[in-house]
C-alpha cells in the first residue's frame, strides 16, 4: 500500500469518525431538549421490542395525565413477579407515560411487571396533587397487579428527578398512602433517581411553580418526614449534576441512616442530570451500571406485611 493511499484511508476513517461523533452528540442534545420521546424511539431502534408487550393502559383519575401503562414479558412461571412503578420527571409541569416504554424494555426482561405511571401537572397539579395522584397510581397497582402477573407484596417505587419526590414522599409522609387505605409497610423499596428532596427555599421556577402556594414550604420536603421503618432506599445520582445536585441524595441518605432505615446511595463519575435516565435505554444501559444496581436491589427487596384489600 502506498503511502498516498495509508494517508487517504486515514483520512477517510478519520472523517467517519467525527461524523460519528457529531452525530452522537447531536443525539444527545435531541434527546435533552425532546426529552424521553427520543429517548423511547432510539431505544425502540437499537434495541427492539425484547419481546416486551404492552399489557394495560388504564386511568387512575379523571385527568388527561392520571394514566398509566403495564409491561410484561411473556409468562415463563406461574410464580408472580417482582413490580416496579415508575413514575415519570419533568419538574411537574411536563411529561407522559407513554414515552417511557424504554423503561418496560429496560425491566420486564429481568423479570419485572412494570408501571409507568403519569400525575396531575402544572398549573392543575399544584402541590399536594403530585402525592395524591402517586398514592392513587400506588392504590391501582396494588389492586390490579396481581391479575397481570405481578406480586403485589413486592411493590418498587421508582422515578427520575420530579417522579422521585413523589415516590419517596408518598411513602415517608404516610398520609398518601393511608387515603388509599394502605399501611405503612405496603411498599417493598423506593429508588431515586436524581431526585429533589431537600430543596427549600425554592430557586427554580419549576419548584415555585409546584410549591410557591404553600405557607410554610418546609412541609413539602421529603427529608423532614424521614421515620424509622420507611421502606428500604437506593438513591442514584450523577456527579455532574447541576439541575438537582447530589447533596439531595447524600442529605436524605444520612437521616435516613441516622432514623434507623436502610439508604443506599449510588453517585455516579461523569453522569449529569440526564444520564442517570439515558443509562436506562438502549444502546447505553448495557455500558453503564445503572439497571444493574437498580435491578439488584428491587429483586430484594419485599413488603413486610401481608397485601390488605383497598378500603373504599
Amino acid at each position: 500500500m502506498s503511502v498516498r493511499t495509508r494517508r487517504a484511508m486515514i483520512w477517510i476513517l478519520g472523517t467517519l469518525l467525527a461524523i460519528a461523533c457529531s452525530l452522537a452528540i447531536a443525539l444527545l442534545i435531541a434527546i435533552r431538549i425532546n426529552g424521553a420521546a427520543v429517548l423511547d424511539r432510539v431505544d425502540r431502534i437499537a434495541g427492539g421490542s425484547r419481546e416486551v408487550e404492552l399489557l394495560e393502559q388504564a386511568r387512575f383519575g379523571p385527568g388527561g395525565t392520571q394514566v398509566l401503562d403495564v409491561y410484561a414479558t411473556a409468562a415463563t412461571t406461574s410464580e408472580p413477579k417482582p413490580v416496579l412503578l415508575f413514575l415519570h420527571g419533568g419538574g411537574w409541569n411536563s411529561g407522559n407515560p407513554a414515552d417511557y416504554g424504554f423503561i418496560g424494555r429496560a425491566f420486564a426482561p429481568e423479570g419485572f411487571v412494570v408501571v409507568t405511571a403519569g400525575y396531575r401537572l402544572h398549573p392543575e397539579g399544584l402541590f399536594p396533587a403530585m402525592l395524591e395522584d402517586t398514592a392513587r397510581a400506588i392504590g391501582w397497582t396494588r389492586a390490579n397487579i396481581a391479575r397481570l402477573g405481578g406480586d403485589p407484596n413486592r411493590i418498587v417505587l421508582a422515578g427520575h428527578s420530579a417522579g422521585a419526590y413523589n415516590v419517596v414522599m408518598s411513602v415517608l409522609d404516610r398520609q398518601w398512602l393511608a387515603r388509599e387505605g394502605l399501611g405503612p409497610d405496603a411498599i417493598a423499596g423506593v429508588i431515586g433517581l436524581a431526585g429533589p428532596y431537600d430543596f427549600f427555599p425554592f430557586t427554580s421556577d419549576s419548584a415555585r411553580n409546584a410549591f410557591g402556594h404553600v405557607p410554610d414550604g418546609e412541609t413539602t420536603q421529603p427529608i423532614r418526614f424521614v421515620r424509622q421503618g420507611a421502606p428500604p432506599m437506593l438513591l442514584l445520582h450523577g456527579d455532574k449534576d447541576t439541575v438537582v445536585r447530589p447533596r439531595n441524595s447524600h442529605a436524605l441518605a444520612a437521616e435516613l441512616d441516622a432514623a434507623g432505615t436502610s439508604a443506599t446511595t449510588r453517585i455516579y463519575p461523569g453522569m449529569d442530570h440526564t444520564d442517570v435516565l439515558v443509562s436506562l435505554a438502549s444502546p447505553w444501559r448495557s455500558k453503564r451500571p445503572v439497571l444493574k444496581d437498580m435491578v439488584e436491589f428491587a429483586r430484594t427487596v419485599r413488603a413486610s406485611v401481608p397485601v390488605q384489600d383497598k378500603i373504599g
